[in-house]
């Protein structure tokens, strides 16, 4: 069909006068995608069984006679000059629009979690790094500034965020996931879909819905989640960014639930996304998810079967190509085993979307940048503060900020620009197979960066060891550099990698949650020294570190900081920075004591008819700062609240300190149930608060009740009358002050809420106390 360009003019019409004019092959050809070069120095391993799962046919010439829906990673797969691959990207727009009959371009999509993954872009911290920072407007900045690089390109959709909730932490993509609480997840995780949208780039929830809780941590497991977890854990937020984000596209995760694969539940794609969120936007496919009913699952006789259960369910784009849905389905649609209105009703949302990208304009996607900066000074700024404001200061004895002594600085991730960047950063993700290839960013090592902090003579370098190997030779080196230094700083943790490639990552799950290879021994052995040793962790999910946190003299934790993140380490270690990152996640005490989460019931704590201790060594909302916060006048504005209102409480901090910081209010709440156990604690809502020192601020938080819903031994999700605690809290486990509020009114059902987001007002008050 190619050569019969002009036939339809796809801007004059109505997306329902398009989808009449269309043939069943050009259907089907919207709701697919194209990832070209896929196999030798193109798409490689990053993504699961890619190989296997690709059609044969992988130039748009070949494959998009009839059109396409989607082209996968056109900027992401391999490292491509930017502007010669934005102009190789309009010229194929210029084909589909007038070498198919409709001329329709692409939608072009890329993944960007940790900023656009195309060499040379901006790298950011990775999400729980962003949890730590309990910072929505700045998370929000960020997703502004990689909409509009990846708009610059051309690029119209975004895979994430990632709104997980962490429920084990030895599951490798932990690392994506922004903490384990899902009101905190929910909030950053929308202020990142709000930003992302502004700069006119489709967000994609990911992964809808329950991949996170798989057995023992496992990627691709089964989950057992019961109703009431996936209703109040792992649920709201997505439900917080369809209806409060507006976000535009929604991932089906490859997990099952209970036997009942996500890919294929029409309860799930349908019944509850769009029947009772309303969202209007589109389903895509996981990579290769389709195919995998039949692949993995089983629960599909062969790939037509996949594609029309999961067709029919409600994803209504295969990515990254079209293994099922071309020619299987059309076979089925065919015969009558389909009803094509279920293709039309898919194609019908990828027009609507289209339009609304401004793709059905003539002269859509027909002019490339002649020059693009895809790591601006803007950028690397954000990238900046997210980094100082994720730093998470553990545990302090006064070693830290650092003396006027010698540093002995060693570890495997203390010399590392990998060491700083998540799975799904370029450099880790697609960089890994190409080491011809430059990294194309000014990134500092934490060598670097603390050499440029205090002085080249103040600071001696040895690695000791690898992150992930048995080898112990380099032991010697790092103990006499140690020797001859005042204080010892370890850099340790994770390197990122896919499938088994490192310690962190998709496929790189853990069985213990120990530190990876030989690095508690070394940490040991410098510990034994007697010098006092700073352990700085740049991880991408918690370690068990309760035996270090009690010999250290510092304990430092960082989440993959980004391209930033080493300058914003050595700042910390320096005093140049003052630490004000909180937890995201539970820091176990026991490297076997998973799977844990803070929203335990009073069975999940510690308990005398059990040996075992569940506490952790550091508690989710924790962290340290090098000055000090008073809190007073904690109060409920209104002690009496209907069930479908808003919960306002009011407290004042002071900055007692003698240097500027900032504190996290956090303000808890626990809820009691009859029938049904609850967690013992929970967050409701958070602030944070910059204050110079000796300055005070009122804080007002506003909470939606909705916020307080949980599910019922009749499986009814609602609000309910009754009474709750709500508490003021350093942490989830240092709770200050505590206050009783009454819920009244009828039972409130979550669905008619007006909002789910919090919002908070911060008032200083006049001079210096």
């Amino acid at each position: 069909m190619t050569g019969q360009q002009g036939t339809v003019a796809p801007g004059t019409l109505t997306d329902a006068e398009l989808l009449a004019a269309m043939t069943l092959e050009e259907k089907l050809a919207q709701l697919v995608g194209l990832w070209e070069g896929r196999g030798g120095d193109g798409g490689g391993e990053v993504a699961p069984m890619q190989d296997a799962m690709q059609s044969d046919v992988d130039r748009l010439e070949d494959f998009a006679a009839h059109g396409l829906g989607h082209l996968t990673r056109v900027f992401g797969t391999r490292p491509v000059d930017p502007v010669e691959q934005a102009r190789a990207l309009a010229e194929k727009q210029r084909w589909l629009r007038t070498r198919t009959r409709l001329g329709i371009p692409a939608l072009v999509h890329e993944e960007c979690l940790t900023g656009l993954a195309t060499w040379q872009a901006t790298t950011f911290p990775a999400p729980p790094a962003w949890g730590a920072t309990f910072d929505g407007a700045l998370v929000e900045e960020m997703g502004r500034a990689i909409g509009g690089t990846m708009r610059a390109l051309g690029v119209h959709q975004g895979l994430a965020p990632v709104l997980d909730v962490v429920r084990d932490a030895r599951w490798g993509r932990v690392e994506e996931c922004l903490a384990e609480d899902p009101s905190l997840v929910g909030e950053l995780g929308t202020a990142y879909v709000r930003g992302l949208q502004e700069a006119g780039v489709v967000a994609t929830l990911k992964h809808f819905v329950g991949y996170s809780a798989s057995r023992a941590g496992r990627n691709l497991a089964p989950v057992h989640a019961g109703p009431r977890e996936v209703a109040d854990v792992l649920l709201p937020p997505f439900e917080m960014a369809v209806r409060d984000g507006g976000a535009g596209s929604v991932m089906s995760s490859y997990n099952e639930i209970d036997g009942v694969p996500v890919t294929g539940d029409a309860a799930l794609l349908t019944g509850l996304l769009r029947e009772q969120w309303g969202f209007p936007g589109t389903v895509v496919a996981d990579y290769f998810g389709v195919a995998f009913l039949h692949t993995l699952h089983g629960s599909a006789a062969d790939l037509g079967d996949a594609a029309a259960q999961a067709l029919v369910a409600g994803v209504d784009v295969e990515l990254p190509t079209g293994a099922g849905y071309v020619g299987p389905l059309a076979g089925l649609v065919r015969s009558g085993a389909v009803e094509e209105r279920y293709v039309d009703r898919a194609v019908l949302r990828v027009l609507r979307q289209k339009r609304e990208l401004g793709l059905l304009d003539e002269d859509a996607g027909s002019t490339p940048p002649a020059e693009v900066d895809l790591d601006p000074p803007a950028s690397r700024d954000i990238a900046s503060r997210l980094a100082e404001e994720s730093v998470v200061l553990v545990a302090n004895g006064g070693a830290l900020p650092l003396g006027d002594g010698t540093v002995a600085l060693v570890g495997p991730n203390a010399d590392s620009q990998h060491a700083l960047f998540g799975c799904y950063s370029f450099a880790n993700h697609v960089l890994a197979r190409h080491p011809e290839a430059e990294l194309g960013l000014d990134v500092a090592t934490v060598r670097d960066a603390l050499v440029a902090e205090l002085g080249a003579d103040r600071v001696r370098y040895a690695r000791g060891c690898d992150v992930r190997e048995e080898d112990t030779g380099g032991f010697a080196e790092a103990l006499a550099t140690a020797e001859k230094a005042d204080v010892v700083v370890a850099v340790m943790g994770d390197l990122a990698g896919m499938f088994g490639r490192g310690t962190s990552g998709e496929g790189c799950d853990v069985d213990s949650l120990e530190l990876p290879g030989v690095q508690r021994h070394l940490l040991e052995a410098l510990l034994d020294l007697g010098k006092p040793v700073v352990l700085v962790l740049v991880t991408g999910r918690p370690y068990a570190v309760g035996w270090a946190a009690e010999r250290c003299a510092a304990v430092v934790q960082s989440f993959f900081p980004g391209q930033e993140g080493a300058r914003a380490l050595a700042g910390v270690l320096s005093g140049r920075v003052n630490p004000s990152g909180r937890l995201p996640v539970s820091l176990p005490a026991s490297p076997g004591s998973q799977p844990y989460s803070y929203l335990h019931p009073p069975l999940g704590g510690p308990s005398s008819v059990s040996n075992l201790d569940t506490r952790p060594v550091a508690a989710f909302g924790h962290g340290l700062s090098y000055t000090s916060f008073e809190h007073s006048d904690f109060h409920l504005v209104e002690e009496q609240v209907r069930t479908d209102g808003t919960v306002t409480a009011r407290v004042t901090v002071r900055n007692v300190g003698d240097r500027s910081g900032a504190d996290v209010v956090q303000v808890y709440a626990r809820t009691r149930a009859r029938g049904t156990t609850r967690p013992t604690v929970q967050l409701l809502g958070f602030a944070r608060v910059p204050l110079e020192a000796g300055a005070a601020a009122q804080v007002e938080l506003r909470v939606p009740a909705v916020r307080l819903a949980w599910t019922g031994a009749d499986l009814r999700r609602a609000v309910r009358p009754g009474e709750v605690t709500v508490s003021l809290g350093r942490s989830c486990a240092e709770l200050l002050e505590s206050r009783t509020l009454t819920l009244t009114g009828e039972v409130s059902d979550p669905a008619a809420a007006g909002t789910r987001l919090m919002s908070v007002t911060v008032t200083p008050e006049e001079g210096r106390r």
